[in-house]
């Protein structure tokens, strides 16, 4: 299933029948992946009044309770509501869902006990092809990124730096695999966050950072389109499933 999109007076095919999922699935074990001090997700049949909802106990449907941290829990899209004083939503802050995008690996900087992607790797790695978003992949990949207990583990985070450069270069969709742009213990200054949405002197609210993705090695550096799904959620983060799709010759 073949579609042709114009974007930047350029004609690009891609086929919808080939999407490249880089979310990761939130299940309610030990093994889901967690960040920020929170514990796996819970998903919990509702047994009330006599209702059964588990077919497996006896009910007619499967009905179930689910409770999770959009941040702490997989990957997830996030809005300048994050960090703002003002109730903005990733519901009413993202509104358009396909954007050319570039993917990137990078080998995160040592420095001390930190891990840090610095401007001098962003600017190495940088396609100026008129691209709204960039998906970067730390290395090494491992799959432990899968199940990993991130918390109290100081992850790797974005120089504010390389952030600026990349809004200087009309970046407005950042998808790390990470927990955060931020550095886990920074004494709650988010610089990162912040430095991306120009919050709260010259607030980009259309701009959106999604965390804690997953690119399989599978999938080669280079440009893409960009289908970022969310859940309609009135909260500054939702749920998210990044799509990548390949651009045909």
């Amino acid at each position: 299933m073949k579609t042709t999109i114009n974007h930047n007076n350029k004609t690009y095919e891609i086929d919808l029948s080939q999407p490249l999922d880089i979310s990761m699935g939130l299940r309610a074990d030990k093994t889901n992946p967690t960040a920020w001090y929170v514990n796996e997700p819970r998903f919990e049949p509702v047994m009330e009044n006599g209702f059964v909802g588990d077919v497996n106990l006896g009910g007619a449907v499967n009905f179930r309770n689910i409770y999770f941290n959009p941040h702490g829990h997989g990957t997830h899209t996030e809005c300048v509501g994050h960090i703002s004083k003002e109730p903005y939503t990733i519901n009413k802050c993202l509104k358009q869902f396909f954007f050319l995008g570039n993917l990137v690996s990078i080998t995160p900087e040592q420095k001390g006990e930190d891990y840090i992607i610095t401007l001098p790797q962003i600017k190495n790695v940088f396609n100026n092809n008129n691209a709204k978003a960039i998906i970067i992949r730390t290395l090494p990949n491992s799959k432990e990124k899968l199940s990993k207990q991130y918390s109290s583990t100081n992850p790797t985070f974005v120089e504010d730096k390389a952030i600026q450069y990349l809004i200087d270069n009309s970046i407005e969709h950042l998808l790390i695999d990470t927990p955060s742009v931020d550095k886990e213990e920074d004494g709650g200054e988010l610089i990162s966050h912040h430095t991306f949405w120009e919050y709260p002197n010259n607030t980009q609210a259309q701009r959106t950072i999604t965390e804690l993705i997953f690119v399989p090695d599978s999938i080669a550096d280079g440009t893409y389109f960009l289908n970022i799904q969310i859940a309609s959620f009135e909260n500054d983060a939702s749920p998210s499933k990044p799509i990548l799709y390949h651009i045909l010759p």
